[in-house]
Formats: structure tokens, C-alpha cells, sequence
């Protein structure tokens, strides 16, 4: 067994991972007898340490660092767990049979190749007038699970095609109708070409670069300046902004992640969430048909949020004064690389924080809200998403989404409309779908003995209490186990769900709490039975509460492709255990069901999904009392 290593670089046990730990922890696994030219590295990430363990550190103490990998030693549906650790150099082995981790980059590429050299393939594009197929671009999906022979025991994908017609074109906009590819990655070999049928391909090109539009020549220059620079200060991936406390990493699957959340009041730091980070997310189409009923993607667990992060660039992702983290990542050959700019964080006004104008005194009292604002975009495929976290000076954290990019498309015969689809452009429509994620919250407020309460508001029934038939009031029902934790929103009630901790009150005597706000959102709309449904059993629910466990990591389990279904929160849940007064951890699924618009072609404008995590009780009165009057503005009377 190799020697282990030091991790003299890190500074705290919640340090993203750095480059020369992935290099030693891929040694010690070179060094292992099993493993062989032929291994790959689907996941190389931090075995994050126990919260007792991160709990109980100080600085100046040793840290013991473990890096969790995941492997696959060959063609087959098996991959093997490894935990090394660095100090000692031990690896703890464990195969888990019947599984497939995320699609490879590699195996995409040799499944676009063996397409591209796949007779019955050819002769497929040009029975549809396609003479030069290096103007093919080839999309590998994920290719779902639906109990068709090509599943068993292989890693496998399906390919759809588009034409562009030069390389700069958008070839969504011509999509080849009717021709799917099941590509057995690991093997590179072609298992089966579907062809269902010549539909003519649109011609009009849907392209978005600045030399392809007219541009607007009127947009005068806004500029973001801080001359005395930011208010946060950073110190490895420990970031202090106002009152605000939090650590900032990636993860390969789960992209940003946070650690470590706290508000400074009266003098200590508050904790509020140990972690939260995106653990999945499903894009479900609604389009029945053979060309686009099995698409539901899995961007987090087939593909990874982090694998897919944009190197952010200012004053195009980020505006004003930006602090970049990096992200140190792995290649499946084990090979360590750096996404540079992985993560944008700035400040930025957020207009009114609060105001008073009081005739008597003739004082007007104003003060302006800021917010910190860290932020990640990942591309995944045509989709670009955009995931901000938000602090605010008030104690708010708000989580937003911002879906943009392009379409998933379908060609469409000429005058014909589709029942499944939107029309956006001539001959050009786009599937109904949704885009549904969920986000892993392990909550810590004021410390970690946590329950949930659901609370709706009602009206009260006329009668000698309530005599102008006026009155409402919220009424609290508390969570008990995970089954009764299973909940949907209620915007009629203005349903919220309190975070409470029963042994923390504040000065009134009220248990203090955090109450989650969510915005309007969907759940699953495939029916119980689907495939979808059962692989994404997270998404039937808005709301799922757990004790907290290391091993139940994200939503629909750790191996969500081409998995039959029933992993994840269906399963850990059935147990019905105890969430009262508990270390729990709340799993919360929002998201947009997306009825494509011709607005939303050929690029989509933003469109904006999440919800806030307000304190309720937390403090004793407003928090942001203190924040001082705008600098020489008229609006604070002395």
C-alpha cells in the first residue's frame, strides 16, 4: 500500500478539495491490485468528515482527510466505491453490483463515433437529403430506463441528430426527426438505429450571435463601481460578508455547495445550515411519442452540475467587484484540472431594505438592502442554468434558479401542429416539458435540535368571535415523522414550513425558527406508474423532511442511470422515523413547467425559480437596524 500524504494546503476540514489530494488519492488507487489500464474515475470528490468531527476541530489541529472515488473497471453495469485515506493511505473497498454512475465524457465521444460510423446510420441521413455527414452534430442522452433489452448489463445512451449548416450554426433549429441511436457507450458500439419515418428538416436557421441580429444601438453603459472595494473578506473558501459566515466549494455532481452557515447576533456566530447544495434535478417532456417520450434527464446525477460549470467572465456572467473561487476537478483518467472562474461572488443594491417617512417628526428614514450574491452556471446540453444564492442584511437567504440557452426541439411536417408541442418557428416546435430540482437543506438553526411545522392560514368561521366574518389565522400543524413530512405547497392557505428549534427562544419566549417560503412551483405531472415517476419519486413532493444521515445524499439515490426507480427519498422515508427535535435535514423540489413560446426561441430569456429562507423568531427585532443611512443622501434627517 502506497504511503499516505499530508494535507498541509487545507485549513479546515470543509476545504475544497485541491489538486495535489485528488493526485494522491488517484495514486493510492493506481496502487491498488485491482485496478487496471482499463479504470476509469466517474467521480473523485471530498468524503466529507461527521459534523461532530468538523464540530469538534480547531485550527492548528491535524486534519484527516478522505476523498471518496467512484470507479469503473469496465464495459459492464458495476461500479466500485472507494474511500482513501490520505493520512494513512488506507482505502476502503466496496463493489456495488448493477449500477451505472453518470455518463462519461469519454464513452459520449466514442458513442458520437460509433454513430458517425455506423452504415445503417448513414444511409438513415441520407435518405433525408444529408450528403456531407460531418454536418451531423450528435447528442448523446441519457437513455432513461424502460425495460428494453439494450439496458441489461450495459452502460448505455441514445443519440439525436441535428444539421448545421456551418459550424457556427445553431443546429437546433434543424433537427432530424425521426432517427434515434441506442449506442452502447462503454463498448462504443451501436446496439440499434430507430428510424420512424422521413419528416423534412426546417431550413430556418435559428442562429443568435451579435453578427447574425440587428442590434439595439440606444443601451447607455451602466457601470458597478465600489471604490473602497467589497465589504466581504475571504480566506480559503471562508467567506465573512456583514453579519454572514459561510464556506464555499464544488462538487463534481452537485456543483456549488455551501457549508457552515451562521449570522453573527450579539456578539456569536448563529448557525443556520450546516450544507446545502442542489442534489438533483429531472427534466421530464411530455411529448408521448417515440422521438421524445423517454427523454427525462437527470442533469445532476447522469450528468453533473460541476462537471458542467461555465468559467464565469466579467461583466458578462458577474457585474461589479467579483471575487472567483476555482474548481479543482478530476478527468477519468484520474488526471487533475482546474475550472477557472468556477464561481462568481459580489454585492450588489437590492433597493429598499426599509423605510419611514413619519409626517410628526418630519423625518424620513431610509434604508437601502444589499445583498451577497454566489453563483454558479452550469450547461447541460441545450440548457444553461444559473444557481444564486442570496444573503441579505436582514438575515433572508433566498436560493434562485435562472433557466436560459436553447430548446429541446422537434421538426414538424408542414401544416401540421403538434398536441405535445409549441410551435416557435416554421416547421420547428418544441416538447412540453418540466424542469424540476431539489434542494438538500441540513438544517442547524441555532444548533441541532430541529423539528418542522406546517403552517397555513384559514379563515375563521363567522360567529359571536368573529362577527364581521373578518378574521383568519395561521394555524400549525407539526411535522412528526417523514411520511407525514411528505408535503406539497398550498398557495390558497400560503402554506410556509418553519424550521423551530424547541430549545432556543427568543426574548418573547418563542421558540426561535426559520420558515421556508417557497414561490410557485409544480411537482412531477407523469403519472405515478411512469418510469419517470419512479426513477424521480423526489419530484411528487415539494417537501420531504429526514433525520439526518451521511449516507442519504441526494434525492433519487446515488445512481440514478437507467436505474429502475425507487431509490432515494421513497426509499430512506418508508422507515417513518422520528423528526422531531432531530438533526434533520429538509429536501425541498421546485421548479417551472415549461409550455414553450415563440419568445422562447432560438435562445430563452431567463425564466426564475426558488425560495427564501426567512428568519421567523430568530432574532428579537429587526436584525438590520443598525445598517447605517445612505452616504450623503437626503432621505435621514439628523
Amino acid at each position: 500500500m502506497a504511503q499516505g500524504v499530508s494535507s498541509t494546503e487545507v485549513q479546515h476540514p470543509l476545504a475544497a478539495l485541491t489538486a495535489a489530494e485528488i493526485a494522491a488519492a488517484v495514486a493510492l488507487v493506481k496502487s491498488h491490485p485491482t485496478f487496471t489500464e482499463a479504470t476509469r474515475f466517474a467521480y473523485i470528490g471530498l468524503a466529507e468528515p461527521s459534523k461532530a468531527q468538523v464540530r469538534a476541530w480547531s485550527p492548528g489541529q491535524s486534519l484527516s482527510r478522505r476523498v471518496r472515488l467512484m470507479l469503473v473497471a469496465g464495459p459492464e453495469a458495476d461500479v466500485v466505491e472507494v474511500v482513501a485515506s490520505l493520512a494513512t493511505g488506507e482505502l476502503s473497498i466496496t463493489p456495488v453490483l448493477g449500477v451505472r454512475p453518470g455518463l462519461l465524457f469519454e464513452e459520449s465521444f466514442a458513442a458520437i463515433v460509433a454513430v458517425q460510423e455506423n452504415a445503417q446510420w448513414q444511409e438513415a441521413m441520407r435518405k433525408r437529403g444529408i450528403e456531407d455527414l460531418e454536418t451531423v452534430q450528435i447528442d448523446p442522452w441519457p437513455a432513461g430506463s424502460f425495460g428494453v433489452s439494450h439496458e441489461e448489463g450495459r452502460r448505455i445512451c441514445r443519440c439525436l441528430f441535428y444539421v448545421r449548416h456551418t459550424p457556427e450554426d445553431n443546429g437546433y433549429a434543424h433537427p432530424i426527426e425521426g432517427v434515434v441511436a441506442f449506442v452502447d457507450m462503454a463498448r462504443g458500439e451501436v446496439l440499434e438505429i430507430v428510424d420512424t419515418g422521413v419528416v423534412p428538416i426546417p431550413t430556418e436557421c435559428g442562429n443568435y450571435y451579435p453578427e447574425s441580429v440587428s442590434l439595439r444601438d440606444d443601451l447607455k453603459p451602466v457601470e458597478i463601481t465600489q471604490p473602497e472595494g467589497p465589504s466581504f473578506s475571504v480566506e480559503g473558501n471562508l467567506v465573512h460578508w456583514q453579519k454572514w459566515s459561510l464556506r464555499v466549494s464544488m462538487d463534481s455532481v452537485e456543483g456549488l455547495i455551501l457549508h457552515d452557515v451562521g449570522y453573527e447576533d450579539q456578539g456569536r456566530v448563529r448557525p443556520i445550515l450546516f450544507r446545502a447544495a442542489v442534489t438533483e434535478m429531472v427534466v421530464p417532456y411530455g411529448d408521448p411519442g417515440p422521438m421524445h417520450g423517454w427523454k427525462n434527464a437527470f442533469d445532476a446525477g447522469e450528468w453533473g452540475l460541476g462537471r458542467m460549470a461555465n468559467s464565469l467572465a466579467l461583466g458578462c456572467d458577474c457585474l461589479g467587484v467579483i471575487h472567483y473561487f476555482d474548481a479543482v476537478f478530476s478527468s477519468e483518467r484520474g488526471h487533475p484540472y482546474v475550472v477557472q472562474n468556477a464561481i462568481c461572488m459580489h454585492e450588489e443594491d437590492y433597493g429598499i431594505l426599509w423605510k419611514h417617512n413619519d409626517p410628526r417628526s418630519e423625518r424620513n428614514e431610509v434604508r437601502r438592502s444589499r445583498r451577497l450574491v454566489v453563483s454558479s452556471i452550469a450547461t447541460v446540453g441545450n440548457y444553461d442554468y444559473g444557481f444564486f444564492w442570496y444573503f441579505y442584511l436582514d438575515g433572508t437567504i433566498q436560493f434562485e434558479v435562472k433557466l436560459t440557452g436553447i430548446l429541446s426541439t422537434m421538426a414538424v411536417a408542414p401544416g401540421e401542429q403538434p398536441e405535445f408541442a409549441s410551435m416557435v418557428a416554421p416547421q420547428l416546435a418544441a416538447p412540453f416539458h418540466q424542469h424540476l430540482f431539489n434542494v438538500r437543506l441540513d438544517a442547524d438553526v441555532d444548533g441541532p435540535s430541529n423539528s418542522v411545522h406546517e403552517v397555513d392560514t384559514h379563515p375563521v368561521p363567522p360567529g359571536p368571535d368573529n362577527p364581521w366574518s373578518n378574521a383568519f389565522a395561521p394555524v400549525t400543524t407539526l411535522l412528526e415523522t417523514e411520511t407525514a413530512a411528505r408535503r406539497v405547497i398550498n398557495p390558497a392557505t400560503s402554506r410556509y414550513w418553519k424550521i423551530v428549534n424547541p430549545r432556543s427562544e427568543n426574548r418573547l419566549g418563542i421558540p426561535v425558527a426559520y420558515k421556508l417560503v417557497p414561490g410557485s412551483t409544480p411537482t412531477l405531472l407523469a403519472n405515478p406508474d411512469s418510469s419517470v415517476a419512479q426513477r424521480a419519486g423526489f419530484a411528487t413532493r415539494n417537501l420531504w423532511v429526514t433525520p439526518y444521515a451521511p449516507d442519504e445524499r441526494r434525492a433519487a439515490g446515488d445512481y440514478p442511470n437507467q436505474h429502475a426507480g425507487g431509490d432515494g427519498l421513497p426509499r430512506w422515508t418508508a422507515a417513518d422515523r422520528s423528526i422531531v427535535e432531530r438533526d434533520i435535514v429538509l429536501w425541498y423540489t421546485f421548479g417551472v413547467t415549461h409550455v414553450p413560446r415563440p419568445e422562447d426561441w432560438p435562445v430563452m430569456p431567463v425564466e426564475y425559480a426558488g425560495f427564501m429562507l426567512v428568519p421567523h423568531g430568530f432574532f428579537d427585532r429587526n436584525p438590520a437596524l443598525d445598517v447605517p443611512p445612505p452616504p450623503g443622501a437626503t432621505c435621514h434627517t439628523e
